[in-house]
């Protein structure tokens, strides 16, 4: 089944870019993915194809109309229940009807979610990442200007979703991010299954960190223990530089790993010696 991506943004040509090339843009060659970009403007009703008004109160900056996202969300909607029948139709003459996942058994409508860009919303994480591409597709809603009128959120059930805490020119490039990080985890687009496993945040924590040759390099050695081919310890030294690297640098994700506030980060340390770090 084909992942559906629909993005509904007034930078139409800010996409595929960067996930036009490597494994993305390979993927996206072969059908393991599709990409359709709408374009706001296209839903303003106006001669002046106007997709932004004053904020309500006064202020700086200019705000997305809801009526206009309305229509654009609206559309895109109804195109992704006419890909996903098709997509379904497609499954059915491949394997039989028995094959089609039950998840497709609709119209389409509330299937693949909405979710706007921008820095008011829930972080994302990787959980919430491998749900969605676990899923059927997704729509991004692009924000500009000031943002969002806030009654399109409740009134097309978008879900509000930030990268991190910085602002950016617009909501595309939050979105190119967001579409990287579910499309390598699509069957078949990583080469090795594990690559998409022993990473960050997969396990609540942060990745151990990685050497390759030359052994030496400006007198930096690579740690013995990695080198000494024993795969129990191997092992446990990177799940011990996990957890040591995850309370230095990322307390809030130790907390969240552990259920509470942890030992402290020098309680590690020791313990790394006796791996050979």
């Amino acid at each position: 089944m084909t992942f559906i991506a629909t993005v509904l943004t007034l930078y139409p040509e800010m996409f595929p870019g960067p996930l036009g090339v490597s494994l993305a843009g390979r993927a996206l060659a072969e059908g393991k993915w599709s990409l359709t970009p709408i374009h706001i403007r296209d839903f303003a009703t106006d001669k002046h194809r106007t997709v932004d008004d004053t904020p309500a109160g006064g202020g700086a900056g200019m705000v997305l109309k809801a009526d206009v996202l309305a229509a654009a969300i609206d559309h895109a909607r109804e195109v992704v229940a006419q890909n996903l029948r098709s997509s379904r139709a497609k499954s059915r003459n491949a394997d039989g009807a028995q094959g089609v996942s039950t998840s497709l058994e609709t119209d389409g409508e509330g299937v693949i979610p909405v979710i706007a860009m921008t820095p008011r919303g829930k972080p994302i994480t990787q959980a919430r990442v491998r749900e969605l591409a676990a899923g059927p597709g997704v729509i991004i809603l692009c924000g500009r200007f000031e943002g969002f009128d806030e009654r399109i959120f409740e009134g097309r059930d978008v879900e509000e979703v930030s990268v991190g805490d910085i602002i950016l020119s617009g909501g595309e490039p939050a979105a190119l991010m967001l579409l990287d990080a579910c499309i390598r985890l699509l069957p078949g687009v990583m080469g090795a299954p594990s690559s998409g496993t022993e990473e960050s945040f997969e396990d609540g924590l942060l990745e151990y960190p990685h050497y390759t040759r030359p052994t030496c390099w400006e007198g930096r050695t690579i740690p013995e223990v990695l080198r000494s081919g024993d795969h129990a310890k191997i092992a446990a030294w990177r799940k011990q530089r996990a957890e040591e690297d995850t309370r230095l640098r990322r307390p809030d994700l130790w907390e969240r790993h552990r259920g509470a506030r942890g030992q402290p980060a020098s309680g590690a340390r020791q313990e790394m010696k006796d791996l050979g770090s």
